[in-house]
């Protein structure tokens, strides 16, 4: 094992900035995933998710003194980070890529029947369209607070706001959802009471 391993995000930046190759393979491991799983729920892109988690480590290896740690946590930095060059590149698209890129490597999982299978598909699916449908700021305090499972003063680092704005947005952005996930919810309903008129 490793003895950079056992350091802090703090002190791994520190060692890399140095020249140390093997804290920045730590530094990457460690905190790659995340990076990438925000930057994918954001856009909706696996290619801009791939392309924006090289693009932190690049600018963390040659900006990373920019990092302070009396500011919160590394982790919380690179996701700031993250979160510029994935609205920067969305902004310049001017649209997000389709969603079924890869929707089966998140389907893991053993079905009862196909039929489920293909319900659960369709209601991620739905999910995620209605994830990516937000605007941006309600967007990022869903992906952080809720995909991410970040606290509400972890997301209001990343975002540079105030914990009251981060609950405020994602109040905001839960009836959002609500709303455009109610007609998804509401069709089964539908079809049911129009089955049942049909056969009475």
């Amino acid at each position: 094992m490793n003895q950079n391993e056992e350091l802090d995000d703090s002190e791994l930046l520190r060692l890399m900035l140095t020249g140390d190759e093997q804290a920045l393979v730590v530094l990457y491991r460690r905190r790659q995933a995340a990076i990438y799983r925000f930057a994918y729920q954001m856009s909706g892109s696996v290619a801009l998710a791939e392309d924006v988690t090289q693009e932190v480590f690049l600018f963390l290896m040659r900006d990373g003194s920019m990092f302070d740690p009396s500011r919160g946590a590394l982790s919380s930095f690179l996701l700031g980070v993250a979160r510029n060059y994935v609205l920067r590149r969305v902004r310049g698209d001017h649209l997000l890529s389709p969603l079924s890129e890869d929707v089966e490597s998140d389907e893991h999982v053993n079905a009862a029947s196909p039929l489920d299978d293909l319900t659960r598909t369709e209601s991620i699916e739905s999910v995620r369209k209605a994830v990516l449908s937000l605007p941006e700021r309600y967007r990022e305090v869903v992906v952080l607070c809720e995909l991410q499972e970040m606290s509400y003063a972890q997301a209001a680092e990343v975002l540079e706001c105030s914990i009251g704005t981060v609950r405020s947005r994602l109040h905001r952005a839960r009836a959002l959802l609500l709303n455009k996930l109610q007609p998804v919810r509401a069709e089964p309903a539908e079809t049911a009471v129009k089955s049942e008129r049909c056969f009475a």
